[in-house]
């Protein structure tokens, strides 16, 4: 043990004490005694409630999730409740969890403190998604709330996003303000953990109806495109997680009658056992969906992830076969459609806007621009989206949907989170409007680019895992932020965007700007003279780094576009190579 950091030893003999279980005491024992290399990871800090809340690997330590960090955690976020509503005769929160290992037993570990520190408690029966926990803090009129998830991590992982009375996950000044509370709470004798019962109100069925009638409220925006269509083919799997009932309930009220399933993937079961990763962005997840797809002859493939926050989709080529689309091209079909609709019903007045993170394709600027809604840009994380959308909503403007490239996208504002159930609801509406016009979705894709331009992105994540992984990556942004490139592919950097110092330098290293957002940020982007950019940064949620590459050419007609295409694919492949990437 003498090459350990004491520090590591410190906290894991802490952990030794009667403040502490006897079965985790035993692991934490085993631990020190027979594997150094776990003891480190698990011990070597303290699991950070960051910006989101919490996520991380399941197991004893202070840098895992379990139920001391989740009640510790939790005791910190109650503790500043308290601060920041002192005249409430009762603060009130809202819980949720998905369908990970161990979810229910920490959702109920985080109503009873709650409830133990005289908090009225409204803590959802069964899984649910986390879109409609956003809901539920709104309608129920909750100051705060919890989603028990890790999203589309691997099985390994459980995390808690801690959401604010607006129903988005908290931003500045509450991030921070929560952290520094969270900090204080250094042993479980703080925290309340028995809990008080009465304070805990068990909801479910009555708060669906309530809010799949506000999903209702904003679809079906060409009712008779869907009445004439709704026989089409469409395949969902909710990936073992929280869609499983709700996505199929909203496309039946809008209309859609051939809905396929994939059976044994509408098991929940925080195991993934048919995935290698229950993440819709990898084509290796919507593989069974696919399989039925063409056995079915289907029309469009829908997954969401395991909390139902996120949807990814594959539709069918020329050749019939089907392709994964990115959370880009998404996100553009239904922007595009929302705005057609808007203004074909005369709905944009001029005082419409939408929102996509700077990391986002810059066809939604094009887009937004032919139709004049007004688009902004905000960082990556869909509660700046969120933030962005009540600020100016509170200038008097209408927000009428935004999304990011990693597969989120809502519309609406009723839920201040991104929302995969009212999105499956979107999807699956123009999959109906473009096979009344006898195309696919991605005809209607290939239809944009002609209109807008071809924007092909990359996206290549490098992983680093543990703390050895966690100060390479930091290492690589200081040598980027040192020694920047000065070119792409041939084309000179023209710009340089600095998120963490907020700069926008030109080549010869001259501030152009400064850039208007709420807070710094580890991202760094290069503009180069072709219209090329490329984004790096450290992942907030998983132990990687991020390299965001999207290139641009006209597309003059369709018939051009595998030639384009491979034009694109192979600028792409040459920036990755000058990155090292591959």
């Amino acid at each position: 043990m003498s090459t350990i950091d004491t520090n590591i030893i410190e906290r894991a003999t802490a952990w030794l004490s009667s403040s502490y279980d006897v079965q985790t005491q035993a692991q934490v024992k085993h631990l020190l005694q027979n594997d150094e290399k776990e003891l480190v990871e698990s011990f070597y800090q303290n699991l950070e409630f960051g910006t989101g809340g919490l996520r991380g690997i399941m197991g004893v330590g202070t840098n895992r999730m379990n139920k001391y960090t989740v009640g510790m955690a939790t005791q910190g976020l109650a503790n500043y409740l308290k601060k920041s509503f002192p005249t409430l005769p009762q603060i009130k929160v809202a819980i949720s969890h998905d369908c990970r290992n161990n979810s229910a037993e920490f959702a109920q570990i985080v109503a009873d403190v709650f409830s133990g520190n005289g908090f009225k408690v409204y803590l959802f029966e069964s899984l649910r998604p986390t879109p409609e926990l956003s809901f539920a803090i709104k309608e129920l009129g909750c100051q705060s709330g919890v989603m028990v998830t890790a999203s589309h991590n691997p099985k390994e992982y459980n995390g808690y996003k801690a959401y604010w009375s607006d129903g988005a996950q908290v931003n500045a000044p509450h991030d921070a303000n929560i952290i520094e509370e969270v900090n204080k709470i250094s042993d479980p004798s703080q925290v309340s953990f028995a809990g008080l019962p009465a304070n805990i109100q068990k909801i479910g069925t009555n708060v669906d109806e309530i809010y799949l009638n506000k999903i209702m409220s904003l679809l079906a925006l060409n009712p008779q495109v869907i009445a004439k269509q709704k026989d089409i083919k469409l395949v969902y799997t909710p990936l073992h997680g929280c869609g499983v009932k709700l996505v199929p309930e909203i496309l039946k009220r809008l209309g859609f009658t051939n809905l396929i399933h994939v059976p044994e993937q509408d098991v929940n079961d925080g195991n993934f056992p048919t995935v290698q990763s229950p993440n819709p962005e990898e084509p290796t997840a919507l593989k069974l969906a696919v399989d039925k797809a063409l056995a079915t002859g289907a029309d469009v493939v829908m997954a969401t992830d395991p909390d139902a926050d996120r949807v990814g989709i594959a539709v069918r080529n020329g050749k019939g076969e089907f392709v994964l689309l990115n959370g880009n091209q998404t996100n553009s079909i239904l922007t595009e459609y929302l705005f057609m609709r808007w203004q074909e019903a005369g709905k944009l007045k001029g005082k419409e806007f939408t929102v996509k993170t700077i990391v986002s394709t810059g066809l939604l600027d094009r887009i937004a621009a032919a139709f004049g809604v007004e688009l902004f840009n905000c960082y990556t994380g869909f509660k700046y989206i969120a933030e962005t959308a009540i600020r100016e909503e509170a200038k008097g403007k209408t927000f009428i949907g935004g999304g990011e490239e990693s597969f989120g996208f809502n519309i609406g504002s009723f839920v201040r989170d991104k929302d995969a159930i009212v999105t499956c609801g979107l999807i699956a509406e123009v999959a109906a409007w473009a096979k009344d016009q006898g195309k696919t979705l991605l005809d209607i894709l290939l239809d944009i680019y002609v209109k807008y331009g071809y924007y092909k992105e990359k996206q290549i994540s490098v992983v680093k895992k543990g703390k050895e992984g966690l100060e390479a990556i930091q290492q690589m942004m200081k040598d980027y932020r040192a020694n920047p490139p000065k070119s792409f592919a041939g084309s000179p950097v023209k710009y340089y965007y600095d998120y963490q110092p907020l700069t926008k330098l030109d080549h010869k290293g001259r501030r152009a700007a400064v850039l208007d957002y709420p807070g710094p940020s580890n991202v760094l982007q290069y503009e180069t003279e072709d219209g090329t950019m490329i984004s790096v940064r450290p992942s907030g949620t998983e132990p990687k780094i991020k390299f965001y590459f999207s290139v641009r050419e006209e597309l003059p007609s369709v018939a051009q576009y595998a030639e384009v295409t491979e034009k694109l694919d192979q600028k792409n492949n040459v920036i990755a190579r000058e990155l090292g990437l591959q």
